[in-house]
């Protein structure tokens, strides 16, 4: 039986990727782009969850997020961990 997500099981990479890599179907071009997000029907106002984007997908990722209302920011991937690495 394959149970796909589960670690150590057929189908299931065991480690994640050593440079991000873009969050679009199919892209494993390296991330560029933080697009920060938050659906207001689950998440507090403050929590920030993340995809990343690679140059050919910022924009499409963007509007996705976008017509749902649920981008708050996008944002170059070395700033973005330059502010989680500052506090």
């Amino acid at each position: 039986m394959n149970l796909p997500g589960l670690p150590g099981l057929p189908g299931t990479p065991s480690d994640p990727p050593a440079i991000p890599q873009c969050s679009a179907k199919g892209c494993r071009a390296d991330a560029v782009w933080v697009l920060a997000w938050n659906n207001p029907k689950l998440h507090t106002p403050e929590r920030r969850k993340t995809w990343l984007a690679c140059d050919e997908h910022r924009e499409h990722l963007s509007k996705f997020l976008g017509v749902r209302g649920f981008l708050k920011d996008v944002v170059r991937l070395e700033d973005w961990e330059e502010s989680t690495a500052d506090g």
